[in-house]
């Protein structure tokens, strides 16, 4: 119960590696609020984590809207009077070439998966300083480092979130709060399960391990960022992907 009496906003909490996170910080002690804009998906999770022994709450929250950002994070100060752990995972894609890419999928996917992240880290960040500690974990993704065919704005993001992080930890190192990013490779999602079977084939064939990752391989090392064995690490981007990128 390392994360006992700790309070864990999770975005993108519904499904996939967000929900995945939910179940493992709660199962750590925590009270998890999965926040997602698919409201029905988080509270059925959170329900589910519940009837496991665990303590959760869902809200719905499109991250690139700065009004219901400051609405759940004023009610979690309201509720629970402190925010302990940040997860920013909500994230979406909408793939095609750079020539062909309509400008209003550029636009979408940098809203959510960059802005979003800068509106709720803004938000953790006035919370934390008053408590003088807390801890944010990003979920960028391996294509932010090495970049990937057809996805010039979901790898724009990700490496946006890279230099996010990696400059909100500077500014909040003395403040007790610890900021880092964690990027998985190809992880075994709705995501991926999208691909052609071909398409997939290709992809394992490019990782060492042989193999996706799954949610829980990103989960646990979220899990060991909130917790106090990173308790001197920030600013820094953990790969987890199977050896595709070393």
């Amino acid at each position: 119960m390392e994360l006992k009496d700790k309070v864990a906003l999770i975005t993108g909490g519904a499904r996939g590696i967000g929900q995945v996170v939910g179940e493992m910080l709660a199962k750590m002690g925590a009270h998890v609020v999965l926040a997602d804009v698919n409201k029905d998906g988080a509270e059925q999770a959170a329900e589910a984590i519940c009837k496991n022994g665990g303590s959760a709450s869902a809200a719905g929250l499109n991250v690139a809207s700065a009004e219901e950002v400051q609405k759940v994070f004023d009610s979690i100060s309201k509720e629970f009077k402190l925010l302990d752990i940040l997860v920013n995972n909500a994230g979406i894609t909408r793939d095609g070439l750079l020539m062909r890419m309509k400008e209003e999928d550029w636009d979408l996917v940098l809203s959510i998966n960059l802005k979003g992240s800068f509106l709720c880290t803004q938000q953790a960040v006035k919370q934390m300083i008053k408590q003088k500690d807390g801890a944010i974990v990003n979920v960028a993704s391996i294509v932010g480092v090495m970049g990937n065919l057809g996805q010039a704005n979901y790898s724009a993001s990700k490496a946006g979130l890279i230099g996010l992080t990696k400059t909100t930890a500077r500014e909040v190192a003395s403040r007790g709060i610890r900021v880092n990013a964690i990027a998985p490779g190809f992880i075994d999602t709705d995501m991926t399960r999208q691909l052609k079977d071909d398409v997939r084939e290709q992809l394992i064939g490019q990782i060492p391990m042989a193999r996706l990752g799954q949610p829980q391989d990103i989960a646990d090392s979220v899990a060991f960022l909130v917790s106090d064995r990173a308790r001197y690490i920030t600013g820094q981007v953990i790969n987890v992907n199977g050896g595709m990128l070393m």
